[in-house]
């Protein structure tokens, strides 16, 4: 099941207030960079980050998901509706997120 554009539109109004998010289109998903690193996604109407130590902590509780079948678990974000929340949590994550690969 691919993202809806509603809960797609849901979450960008949630996160639109987070300067340098920006969002990929891939197979009827959505990745989500800050500040040009890959934070996590939308997968599937979920909200997925990273497994940083940053997310671990602020997020103890959280269960892994893998985005699709055969990839790496991540974080699911349950409380999409806090602004506060999903700032604190993508401004905490932003020095642990690997840098953009070089382009060749």
């Amino acid at each position: 099941m691919a993202t809806t554009k509603e809960y797609l539109n849901c979450i960008k109004e949630q996160l639109s207030h987070i300067e340098g998010i920006r969002y990929k289109a891939m197979m009827g998903e959505y990745l989500i960079y800050y500040k040009d690193r890959l934070a996590g996604g939308i997968y599937d109407n979920r909200l997925l980050v990273k497994p940083v130590k940053a997310a671990i902590a602020l997020m103890p509780n959280a269960p892994y998901e893998p985005p699709y079948e055969g990839a790496k678990p991540m974080l699911l974000v349950a409380e999409t509706e806090n602004r506060e929340v999903t700032q604190r949590l993508f401004e905490a994550m932003y020095e642990e997120l690997p840098l953009p690969k070089k382009k060749k």
